[in-house]
């Protein structure tokens, strides 16, 4: 691998159930001490671009200006670069203030975005939605992740609701976050680097890895977070490398910097 920047996933990478991952704020330190660029990348989207910010400091990770690129920051460049200007938000609390700026439309909206909410999905919020995109709303997602890693195992994530929706209005959704490869490509351009100079360090095989190779990045597969072997057999993706934790990173700098 020829990189000359890096992408981190965060939840499962650089730490799980907001525990850091040991080793994990040392090596954020030395990628910054190397001025080596790097984005943090996720599909959170509980959380508005400050938010997350601010969670990132408060579990001591460094977080150099304009270091966080988020599936939520995907989602209202894309509603921008599309000029949608009413939208019906399915979002967590504090996500929805990174969407002020936008009119909120309850009757007729252009665009559902929808992203995660936990437990308050429910069949009459599954019905109204429904009912918006026979109206000919586009479907905006977050993302469409199958699982998230939790303190009690893999749990079904977004991606199971994006796919009913799918299914039930016969349309496909946007998704602006990951695996979408115009998410990284994105990521890549506020590095100011081309992607195959570019390589990701994530934990899940399909959204991080595949979504990255599939825009042309290198993928660094962690064994943390998400992983799981068999996944990864199943997949048919292969990582560009493996290792044990994000603490193994500086073993492979070298080969990826060139010293």
């Amino acid at each position: 691998m020829d990189a000359e920047g890096l992408l981190f996933d965060l939840d499962g990478v650089l730490y799980v159930e907001g525990t850091p991952v040991p080793g994990a704020i040392e090596v954020m330190k030395l990628v910054i001490e190397r001025d080596i660029p790097f984005r943090y990348i996720t599909n959170t989207s509980t959380r508005s671009l400050a938010g997350l910010q601010q969670q990132l400091l408060d579990r001591g990770l460094p977080v150099p200006e304009g270091s966080v690129f988020s599936a939520i920051s995907a989602a209202v460049q894309w509603l921008d670069d599309h000029g949608v200007q009413r939208i019906c938000p399915v979002l967590a609390e504090d996500a929805c203030r990174d969407f002020d700026r936008f009119e909120l439309d309850e009757s007729r909206p252009e665009a559902i975005v929808v992203g995660d909410i936990g437990e308050d999905w429910n069949y009459a919020l599954l019905n109204r939605l429904f009912g918006y995109l026979q109206q000919g709303a586009q479907l905006i997602a977050v993302h469409r992740n199958r699982y998230w890693q939790t303190g009690r195992g893999l749990q079904p994530d977004l991606g199971l609701f994006v796919a009913g929706l799918e299914y039930a209005a016969g349309i496909e959704a946007t998704v602006v976050g990951k695996p979408a490869p115009d998410f990284f490509r994105k990521a890549c351009a506020g590095l100011g680097i081309e992607p195959p100079h570019v390589a990701l360090v994530g934990d899940d095989i399909e959204s991080d890895i595949g979504g990255a190779q599939r825009a042309g990045l290198a993928g660094i597969l962690v064994h943390t977070g998400k992983y799981r072997r068999d996944l990864v057999e199943a997949s048919g993706i292969v990582p560009d490398c493996e290792i044990g934790s994000v603490a193994e990173l500086p073993t492979l700098m070298s080969g990826l910097f060139g010293g």
